[in-house]
Order: C-alpha cells, then structure tokens, then sequence
C-alpha cells in the first residue's frame, strides 16, 4: 500500500489531492451529524460554489443525503470513511507520528487526528468520535469507567451510542466538581455516558477542591464513603489533560500555591495532580475520588487531549508512565514529537 501511494504521489498529484478534499468533506458532515453548505464552507474554509460541485458529486455516488435540514452523511458514506481511513492517515503522515509516539512512550495505542482542537472546533468533535471509538473497543462487560470533567470529555460523550459491550456497565465521575459549567463536570459527563450507551451511573455530589480538614471530614461520612469505594473499584479511566496554570485557574489554587508550581516548572494537570516536564509530581490537590495509586492499579487508563497550546502538558504526562492508549490531534503531536529530541 505504501508503494502504491508513493507511485501515486509522483504520477498522480492531484488524484490524491481530491481523494483528501473529498474525504475532508464527507468527514466533516459525518462528525456535524447535519450541516447546511454555508456553514460547511465556512469551516473549510472555502466557497459556496467550489463546494456545492463536490457535494453534487457525492451525493451522486450515493455517500450523502441533502435535504431542506442540510447535508448527513449516508450509510454508505460512514462505511467507506471506516475503510479508507487506514489509507488517509497515511496522506497525512498520521500514521508514521502515531509509531513514533507509541514506541518512545511505551503505548499501547496512539490515535491522532487531523487538525487543531485549538482553533478548529471539528477538530474538537472529531477528537471526542476517536475516543468514543477507543473506549468502545477497550471496554469489556460489566466495568466500572471513571471519567474526569471538560470540554474534550463532553465531545466523548456526545459521540457515544448504545452499545452491548456497554450496556451492563457502570459510568462514575473520577472526582468531585470544579464549580465551573455544569455540563462540563465530571458528573454531568459521567451520566450522560450511561444515558447515550443504556449502562448505569453513579455520582460523587462534592466539591473537588477541598481544604484538609473538609477532607478528612467527609471521608468520614459513610455514605460519601461508600461511593469513593465504588468508584476506586474502576478498571478503565478515560481522562483529559490540562495546562498546570490554565486549571490552578480553575480550581482557584491560591496565590502561594500557584507561584510555587510556576517556581517548579509545573506544565501539566491530571487528576487533581501537576506535573513537569520531566512527568514528576509537584503537587496533589486534596481531591475526592481517584488517587494516584488507584490509576496505577488500572488495567486500561485512556488520555484523550488536544490543540497545540496542550503538546507540553501531553508529553509531561506521558513521561509519567502511566497512560495506555492516547488520543490526540494532529496539533499537539507535532509539539509531543519536538520536545523528543529537545
């Protein structure tokens, strides 16, 4: 397969470039469920009229559906995507990053996709599909899933369906919440996961950032108690990853705290954790839920981030060692691979 693109490449330029435009289109309806032509355009950033000739186009190969609502993608559209894939990333060169990030890091899986999560909302949706599609795959009957808050995890979670392997399953926030937007809390997050999939679902009604004597208080509470237990029992995390100053931020550290993190090169928030660059911890917030030691134990830890300001923050946490499979795009690992040779 690689000959032949490379022979491709060198004999047939511009075959390979309508079969990437072509694939571009369908890929974005696909992940926009429907999509008017205007807005379509506008996010690919080129006009009405050179995209209606390539919406005709498809549609008379039976890969769209255009009605008064807008443009979905068909059943047949969806099932050449998933065939030709494999061969798309490598056009892009995914392919050969996704190897490299996997071997360095020990990695049982790298997904990457194309784009920019930080400016590209698609890019945002379409990392939610991958990994919606990755715990799909990992999951097995009856697992408890711990999953953390953010914007990245609601588009994991948007993009799940029914699915049998699901079904008997439980889904738990990782940790209490940030007090930020509802829906992007990990309960919210954890609930509509059950909701999407017909599993089931259990919440954790407290506050994430805790000062110690709340701490130790509420883990006295039997009943809060209980559900910590049941939550530490997960086997499968699926968790995003933050830049250390952007969630101090969030989580309104202190002012001390927080200049002591940037005094320590802190680059990257996981779980309540700060990491350097080096994958060391700096400093544990007192947060209710997943230790460190429970993510250790785990047979399947997932991290799905992206966008080029969080390539850093990836790869401190990588250095940690303690991911299995990552999903990420295209963005942020161009800056993972860079700071393998810095």
């Amino acid at each position: 397969m690689r000959d032949i693109l490379d022979i491709q490449k060198q004999l047939l330029p511009d075959l390979l470039d309508t079969l990437k435009e072509r694939y571009t289109i369908l890929h974005h309806i696909m992940v926009s469920g429907i999509v008017g032509r205007r807005t379509l355009a506008v996010s690919l950033n080129t006009t009405e009229r050179i995209l209606r000739a390539e919406v005709d186009f498809l549609k008379a190969q039976g890969l769209l559906e255009v009605d008064a609502s807008g443009m979905k993608i068909s059943e047949a559209g969806r099932q050449l995507l998933e065939k030709i894939e494999p061969l798309v990333k490598d056009l892009f060169g995914l392919t050969e990053l996704e190897e490299r990030i996997r071997a360095h890091f020990g990695l049982k899986q790298v997904v990457i996709v194309p784009g920019d999560s930080d400016t590209s909302p698609h890019t945002k949706k379409e990392l939610g599909r991958a990994g919606a599609a990755v715990l799909r795959k990992y999951v097995s009957q009856d697992e408890v899933i711990a999953v953390t808050g953010g914007s990245t995890m609601a588009e994991v979670a948007y993009h799940l369906s029914s699915s049998t392997s699901l079904k008997g399953s439980w889904f738990v926030p990782a940790r209490g919440g940030l007090g930020e937007s509802v829906e992007l809390q990990a309960n919210t997050i954890a609930s509509t996961m059950a909701k999407k999939t017909g599993a089931k679902y259990r919440l954790l009604h407290v506050p994430d950032h805790l000062g110690e004597e709340a701490y130790q208080t509420l883990m006295q509470d039997s009943t809060i108690l209980e559900i910590i237990q049941f939550i530490r029992k997960a086997r499968i995390v699926i968790h995003g990853i933050g830049e250390a100053m952007v969630m101090a931020r969030r989580r309104k550290v202190d002012a001390e705290t927080t200049s002591s993190l940037q005094d320590d090169g802190a680059l990257a928030e996981a779980f309540g954790y700060y990491f350097d660059r080096g994958g060391k911890i700096l400093h544990k917030m007192p947060t209710v839920g997943l230790r460190i030691e429970d993510i250790q134990e785990m047979d399947c830890v997932i991290g799905v981030a992206g966008g080029k300001s969080k390539g850093e923050a990836i790869a401190a946490v990588l250095r940690f060692g303690r991911e299995d499979i990552l999903v990420i795009d295209e963005a942020a690992a161009q800056v993972i691979v860079q700071t393998l040779t810095s």
